[in-house]
């Protein structure tokens, strides 16, 4: 018996070869690698319920800024996160890079 969503290429040959062809590189994502998927998944879901389901904008600009203020401003420097042990993005980057790298 197979799993629902089995590891398969999500990403074709084909349309990674026109993104490079227009100069443009891939936002996410190898090809042949399902995985990867997962953690921006994650992340529309939680803004969906975060900020999306909450208010409705008049104009594509309202909702382009108010999605940008909840990614830079909310998400990555004040929203605690499990994973990295319920702190910001922004302050675990911040303690990452101080910490020495040992050899």
């Amino acid at each position: 018996m197979q799993r629902p969503v089995e590891p398969a290429q999500f990403t074709s040959w084909a349309f990674t070869k026109r993104i490079r062809d227009a100069g443009l590189v891939g936002s996410m994502g190898t090809i042949g690698d399902g995985y990867d998927n997962a953690m921006i998944e994650s992340f529309w879901g939680t803004m969906q319920v975060e900020l999306l389901n909450r208010k409705k904008w008049k104009t594509r600009l309202q909702l382009a800024n108010a999605m940008f203020d909840y990614i830079e401003i909310y998400y990555n420097r004040s929203r605690r996160h499990s994973a990295l042990n319920w702190d910001s993005p922004t302050n675990y980057e911040d303690r990452s890079r101080s910490q020495p790298i040992s050899a």
